[in-house]
């Protein structure tokens, strides 16, 4: 078991499982996504089981966190926790349902993956669907909740590491640097090769309108 660093920092560590502890409930799950918002690639969704006031030093939010920070992290939370899964939604699965209910899709895969049983499902932010479990949103849940932290960070990473690998089948758009995101590198790829078969056509409908 890990434990937290003395001083603030253990402190700050400690406030993380201030929701956990209000609800009463065992086990509770955190659930996260990552790339909403890019122009590329799946959306990817993380559930974790950790056990009660675990610390894990560092962890937070992944967007508050570097690269190598996350990668650090990413095996504690897996050799660590009572259960884990990851989810995945295409980008033609995104095109087909939109990019709001893609985000369920692959929340409810990485739930279906778990190998217990959770009472309650944390849900990063304030949007919920039916998943056949008890939920509560939690808006800015990837910095309150450590459940929801862990899930922010297994979400990340597996999301980078898939759009590095598809970054060496279509090495001209740079998606290893950016990740699918619509930075202006990405558009000026764009621009000069069009889509590829891992763009999200509906993301991409006003950029070519505007041409």
């Amino acid at each position: 078991i890990y434990t937290g660093d003395a001083g603030g920092a253990a402190m700050s560590e400690l406030t993380m499982w201030e929701i956990e502890d209000s609800l009463g409930l065992h086990p509770i799950c955190g659930v996260d996504e990552a790339g909403r918002g890019p122009l590329a690639g799946p959306v990817c969704a993380a559930a974790v089981i950790l056990p009660e006031h675990l610390q894990i030093p560092g962890l937070t939010d992944s967007k508050k966190l570097t690269d190598k920070k996350r990668r650090e992290l990413f095996p504690i939370i897996q050799e660590q926790a009572i259960a884990y899964g990851i989810g995945l939604a295409s980008e033609s699965e995104i095109d087909e349902i939109n990019i709001l209910q893609a985000t369920f899709l692959a929340m409810g895969r990485a739930l279906e993956q778990l190998s217990v049983r959770p009472a309650l499902a944390l849900i990063d932010g304030n949007r919920e669907t039916d998943f056949g479990l008890p939920v509560k949103t939690v808006v800015k849940g990837d910095s309150l909740s450590a459940n929801i932290a862990a899930a922010s960070i297994l979400a990340k990473v597996t999301r980078d590491n898939l759009m590095m690998d598809l970054a060496q089948k279509y090495p001209e758009y740079g998606f290893e640097i950016h990740k699918g995101y619509g930075t202006k590198a990405h558009y000026e790829a764009l621009r000069t090769y069009g889509p590829c078969p891992i763009h999200r056509k509906t993301f991409l409908k006003k950029f070519y309108g505007e041409k």
